[in-house]
């Protein structure tokens, strides 16, 4: 046996095998990472900007829950619209390359349709997305319920049921009370913005400081 080899074939403490050893990143790694924190570094303030205007979105939300909801539904519309002429443009180049286009129309025609009926009643778009929640909900609380059933006791059978019974609460809640719930939504979408915000100005800040410290390395 080698001299300073461990017994029993196993690493020294500190120490390990070559196969459970990181690989070093390859120089390009290195280069494109500095390149990315550079860039960011560099244009920090349209991070900040970001941060701003979604820290205004969502105080706009708490304050004005039926006006931003309003304003997502013909934000919505707008989607529907360019991607039903997307749809119809498809469906043509298709057609013209005597190919299944039925379909490609269809959905075209649909998305204007739905189009038109968000714009023109952008209340009745915000109930349907509620009432499409409220489903999804009652769904999922319905399957974790099942789930929980068939889960043994010491695996957590009663917190899976408990999510369950909380999941179809809330959709039980937003039928029963949808413009409530459309107005809860919009709330947690404002939380979400704040959040969000607040996350990119201290990244722009911080990005900031090195983009200064470099600046000075520079200059010295």
């Amino acid at each position: 046996m080698a001299i300073g080899a461990p017994k029993n074939g196993r690493a020294a403490p500190g120490h390990l095998r070559p196969e459970q050893q990181t690989p070093p990143a390859s120089p390009q790694a290195y280069v494109d990472m500095n390149a990315m924190s550079a860039a960011l570094a560099q244009n920090w303030w349209a991070i900040a900007l970001r941060g701003v205007i979604a820290i205004l979105f969502g105080l706009v939300a708490f304050a004005m829950p039926v006006a931003v909801m309003l304003s997502l539904a013909l934000l919505f519309a707008a989607y529907l619209l360019v991607d039903g002429i997307f749809a119809i443009v498809a469906a043509l180049r298709a057609a013209r390359a005597h190919e299944r286009w039925g379909l490609l129309l269809f959905e075209g025609v649909l998305d204007f349709v739905m189009a038109v009926i968000a714009a023109l009643f952008p209340a009745s778009a915000v109930l349907a997305f509620v009432l499409i929640t409220a489903a999804w909900a009652l769904l999922t609380g319905a399957l974790m319920l099942a789930a929980a059933f068939r889960l043994l006791h010491s695996h957590g059978r009663w917190w899976l049921a408990l999510g369950g019974l909380v999941s179809i609460t809330w959709g039980v809640l937003l039928v029963i009370a949808p413009g409530v719930g459309a107005v809860v939504l919009t709330w947690w979408l404002g939380a979400y913005a704040v959040v969000f915000g607040v996350v990119l100005l201290v990244l722009a800040f911080r990005l900031r400081e090195q983009h200064a410290s470099s600046a000075s390395r520079v200059a010295a």
